[in-house]
């Protein structure tokens, strides 16, 4: 007979309370972030997937300033796939850590072409199979250019899904699951959109603005940073850092 195959144990199910108490605060972030998206600017599914694997190890505004001169050059995976280096590297050099970045927009574009006619493939699975792409990025693209629900585990994303005690995991993929089970999937792109505005205008990583959250009634952190409603003011930013 063939061995059995393993099978993977199912999770246990969240707590009533923590479902409920979480889905309050994605409602009320939802309410304080009407306009949260997707803070890359991206006109179809391989610019995302290209701005995403940039954003690396710098900032989505920075990101968005080289994006008009990187896609008027090559706007497909086929021309960026024969893309000169020097030139690729000339474009993207303001990002920092250029020649890997530019190693990885070849190696990316020319699996696309390879494997995929040119085309980003719309599921995970393949996705991850791409050179530089990580389940982040693969969740950032389906759940933005495809309509497909993911929760992108980002800096961000995971400190706060510690502090709300929605999960204790570190590992992000440990933490996408935990944190999934809490919600409906059709919510997961949003609710990754919603944690990250706050992380980055509120609930940051040193100094949260607590007396400034509106979901602090909700937050077993409260009292992390500040909690005079002046103090804490003067730490939200408007918008996402440089």
């Amino acid at each position: 007979m063939p061995a059995a195959r393993p099978t993977t144990p199912t999770p246990p199910r969240p707590d009533t309370s923590l479902v409920r108490r979480a889905r309050k605060v994605d409602r009320v972030l939802g309410e304080t972030y009407p306009d949260a998206r997707c803070e890359l600017d991206f006109d179809n599914p391989f610019e995302l997937l290209v701005v995403t694997v940039l954003s690396a190890q710098t900032t989505d505004r920075r990101v968005n300033a080289v994006r008009p001169t990187l896609f008027a050059a090559y706007p497909d995976a086929r021309a960026m796939a024969a893309a000169p280096r020097e030139d690729l590297e000339r474009i993207i050099g303001p990002l920092g850590f250029f020649r890997a970045k530019t190693e990885s927009l070849l190696k990316l574009s020319a699996a696309l072409v390879a494997d995929h006619g040119g085309e980003v493939p719309p599921r995970l699975d393949d996705l991850v199979k791409l050179p530089g792409v990580g389940r982040k990025t693969a969740n950032v693209v389906l759940g933005n250019a495809f309509g497909v629900p993911g929760i992108t585990v980002d800096t961000h994303f995971g400190r706060l899904a510690r502090r709300l005690g929605w999960t204790e995991e570190t590992d992000p993929v440990k933490a996408e699951h935990a944190v999934g089970a809490l919600f409906p999937k059709r919510d997961w792109t949003m609710l990754s959109h919603h944690l990250i505005w706050h992380g980055r205008r509120v609930c940051h990583a040193k100094k949260p603005a607590c007396g400034a959250c509106t979901v602090a009634r909700w937050c077993p952190s409260y009292g992390a940073g500040p909690t005079d409603a002046e103090a804490a003011q003067a730490l939200v930013r408007t918008q996402g850092p440089a």
